[in-house]
């Protein structure tokens, strides 16, 4: 890291998806002591829009992005499959980078990451698991850790889209949905997973796009035997929905509902929900980002590893392949964490 803690963190983004465009945006009028200096996407027209729109030099090529001296720290949120084309090369050119997750779509390349960077021999990956900056899901494990409702024994929980994207598959299911739960529920227990299962129920009639299993019921269990069942649903019809309740021995804890106002009219009695991701999780967004630019100005990163990453990816593939299997269990063999991510 070349910049100083008081200076202004010159960030290049590469992809310029919906997410991508989200995070410029964030980044410009949100998120203070940084700047998008550069924009990269291999749509030229929105690429130089955006660009024009915020003052930031286009590169038609993702990696002269990375490698140019005007970038100091590198965000990736292009398509999943060039995820790890684009972290290594920040890793090879020694620059901060922060990859929306996942980290890679397969094991072999989010290995190689994590090889890369312990080569480096500094920390320098941090993948977008969001839901580890979102206040709900911190006061939901400091709940935990004070034993409040004993030893945790089992999880359940829901991840509900109102719609599925066109291009949305049983398979990316879990590795692009799922997989924040995949995360976030190792992150709350501070367990690794040691058994796995896909359940399929009957299909929604709204999900009949050919390829797409939905819903699907995720069930995991811990080193500690703690069993967590996950409902994934693609096309709930209402709305964006995220529940959690940790039950223990003592007690439950859920994940509060982000608070809405209460409408009491016509007989009926109200509360809206959020119609997408990007109303529910804004405020873990801000917080997630904020800390990362901070964290890179003092030359150091936090948040999801490329390890979490790698675990993460491992965890969904085994998933997929119980799935494909007819909802046969399988074990997961996850090696232990190196030092180095510790």
């Amino acid at each position: 890291m070349t910049g100083k803690k008081d200076s202004v963190l010159q960030i290049g983004v590469v992809g310029l998806g919906a997410i991508g465009r989200e995070h410029v945006k964030r980044l410009t009028e949100r998120i203070t002591g940084c700047r998008v200096a550069a924009v990269s996407e291999m749509n030229q027209e929105i690429g130089r829009k955006t660009a024009e729109d915020y003052g930031a030099e286009f590169y038609a090529d993702g990696l002269e992005l990375i490698n140019s001296p005007k970038v100091q720290a590198v965000m990736v949120a292009t398509w999943d499959q060039a995820h790890a084309q684009y972290v290594m090369e920040a890793v090879k050119a020694g620059k901060y980078v922060f990859c929306e997750k996942p980290l890679a779509v397969e094991i072999s390349e989010c290995r190689a990451v994590v090889e890369a960077e312990q080569n480096l021999g500094k920390r320098i990956v941090q993948v977008g698991f969001m839901r580890r900056f979102d206040p709900g899901y911190i006061e939901l494990k400091k709940t935990i850790q004070d034993g409040k409702i004993g030893q945790p024994l089992m999880v359940h929980c829901c991840h509900r889209n109102m719609s599925h994207a066109a291009t949305m598959t049983s398979e990316l299911s879990i590795k692009n949905s799922g997989v924040h739960e995949i995360d976030i529920l190792r992150w709350l227990l501070e367990e690794d997973y040691v058994h796995g299962q896909v359940v399929l129920p009957r299909q929604s009639r709204i999900s009949s796009r050919e390829g797409l299993q939905d819903p699907q019921i995720v069930m995991l269990r811990t080193a500690n035997g703690i069993c967590i069942d996950v409902e994934i649903s693609q096309s709930s019809g209402y709305g964006y929905d995220v529940q959690c309740e940790v039950v223990g021995d003592l007690g439950t804890a859920r994940l509060p509902d982000p608070p809405k106002v209460i409408t009491k009219t016509n007989c009926s009695r109200a509360a809206a929900i959020a119609p997408g991701w990007e109303d529910r999780f804004a405020e873990a967004y801000n917080i997630e980002l904020q800390d990362w630019v901070d964290s890179v100005k003092r030359d150091t990163v936090c948040g999801a590893s490329a390890w979490d990453g790698y675990m993460a990816c491992l965890t969904a593939s085994i998933l997929g392949q119980c799935r494909e299997e007819g909802g046969t269990a399988k074990e997961i063999e996850m090696p232990e964490t190196p030092e180095f991510y510790k």
